[in-house]
């Protein structure tokens, strides 16, 4: 299934068009690879599909349970490395609104750590996650 058509803008910037919806995506290379920094890098996108992939399948799995997740957030932090320059580790801190019972964090952990992303990036990559509930929010 065809889902973007990506453009070379110059200036290491890019800029995805997601073909349904017509939403455009802007990128640009990071300041530490000789970028602008003025919009997500293609290696920001991947920690970001991450955590957006993550946050959908405990919202279906939420919905399906009952479990109220609405304002939950993610914090995440990429790790880069050199020889060869990629991604190393993926950092996230997911931050719940309330507090659940043991079975519904279960069930929500269960779902961030099985999402189609997480199970789809290359085992090299760490992924640390930690999951912060209400009463543990500083």
């Amino acid at each position: 299934m065809e889902i973007a058509l990506i453009t070379y803008l110059g200036e290491l910037r890019t800029q995805a068009v997601h073909l349904q919806s017509q939403t455009r995506l802007i990128t640009d290379a990071p300041l530490d690879n000789n970028g602008k920094g003025e919009a997500f890098s293609p290696t920001d996108l991947l920690g970001t599909s991450l955590g957006s992939c993550m946050l959908t399948i405990m919202g279906i799995v939420s919905s399906r349970s009952g479990i109220a997740i609405k304002g939950t957030e993610i914090r995440l932090t990429k790790i880069m490395g050199v020889n060869p320059r990629r991604v190393t580790e993926i950092q996230v801190e997911i931050f719940f609104p309330a507090d659940y019972t043991e079975k519904e964090k279960n069930l929500l952990e269960n779902a961030a750590l099985t999402c189609p992303v997480a199970k789809s990036i290359h085992p090299e990559i760490r992924q640390v996650v930690h999951f912060n509930y209400k009463t543990q929010r500083p």
